[in-house]
């Protein structure tokens, strides 16, 4: 079953539409990455799923349920986090009070997934105690990235994860998205390092002008000489 689903969705902030008709799949075990040219509709298409902004045509599903135009608050109960590019942490709360405030809508013991996320990010354990604003750049996106998987998603969000990060820390959090994805999470991110993103890529998504150009798997799109002469530089 596909985790999420998307179909001949259209959606904007008002006035002209920025998604003309996205259809997108993505199961469990799928990364999918969404490439494609600044103005593409990328991070637009997250929004939708995400209730962000409006979707007025077509569907939303995740997990064969339509949740089309749903409230945040309503949707992370259900199993789905998104990590924004920017903004994604609480700057003055330590790295431990970040990951205690990702968990906010679960009742139980959270000491199992504290060790998960902290074995999944060993830098971060050191600075537990440390004011989130205070770390690294990549720092930062793994406590991002932590405190959305202490909700226990089924469906992990990503926009440009590697926006603005040293090429070590961008191949850092590409691991961690692979290790995330075997844990049983699929994932739906939105990336400007195409060529690095699609390399271990199950899905690939190339948009332009709010509509499918290309689909296939990462390895498909990086093959196929119109994607790499269109949209990844040749």
């Amino acid at each position: 079953m596909n985790v999420v689903e998307l179909k001949n969705v259209v959606a904007g902030y008002g006035g002209a539409p920025i998604l003309n008709g996205v259809n997108i799949a993505i199961e469990a075990s799928d990364i999918g990455v969404i490439v494609g040219p600044n103005g593409a509709g990328k991070s637009t298409t997250l929004k939708a799923i995400f209730g962000l902004l409006t979707v007025t045509e077509g569907e939303v599903e995740f997990e064969g349920r339509d949740i089309t135009n749903s409230e945040p608050d309503r949707l992370v109960p259900l199993g789905l986090s998104f990590v924004p590019q920017e903004h994604n942490v609480f700057t003055s709360m330590t790295v431990h009070e970040n990951f205690e405030m990702g968990a906010f809508v679960r009742r139980d013991d959270l000491s199992a997934s504290l060790e998960m996320v902290y074995e999944m990010f060993p830098d971060l354990k050191a600075k537990r105690n440390q004011n989130a604003g205070e770390l690294s750049g990549g720092q930062r996106q793994m406590v991002a990235m932590g405190r959305a998987l202490m909700s226990q998603p089924r469906l992990l969000m990503l926009d440009e994860p590697s926006a603005g990060l040293s090429p070590r820390y961008m191949m850092e959090i590409f691991e961690q998205v692979v290790k995330i994805n075997a844990a049983g999470v699929g994932i739906l991110m939105v990336e400007q390092n195409a060529r690095q993103a699609l390399a271990f890529a199950t899905k690939g998504f190339v948009l332009a002008s709010g509509q499918n150009r290309y689909t296939g798997t990462g390895r498909e799109l990086l093959d196929d000489p119109e994607v790499a002469k269109s949209f990844l530089g040749g």
